[in-house]
């Protein structure tokens, strides 16, 4: 949720991040989070099929609950990684949410 609000989009962009999860991992998550409603996929590229994803109204709006979590662990937690300002300034309104049956 974090990198979809930071402008990612797509399974290669989720690969690169500090966490460097593995990709059978990856993909439970990006899974899970569209079975909550969190996120949508859209096809970009037919052969083989690839996906965008875009954060719900759903997801957007669980945005507050994700800042604080990352400015806990960050006072609280020695050696946490660094939550980037950028991300701790957005609000909502400011990610593009995708629409139902856009």
């Amino acid at each position: 949720m974090r990198d979809l609000a930071m402008g990612k989009t797509r399974f290669g962009d989720f690969s690169q991040s500090p966490e460097r999860i593995p990709t059978n991992v990856l993909t439970d998550r990006l899974l899970r989070l569209e079975e909550f409603g969190l996120i949508e996929k859209s096809p970009y590229q037919e052969h083989p099929i690839r996906y965008d994803y875009a954060v719900t109204q759903k997801g957007a709006e669980l945005l507050p609950v994700l800042q604080a979590v990352c400015k806990w662990a960050n006072k609280h937690l020695p050696g946490t990684w660094k939550t980037p300002d950028k991300f701790l300034s957005l609000k909502p309104s400011d990610l593009t949410v995708k629409k139902a049956n856009q």
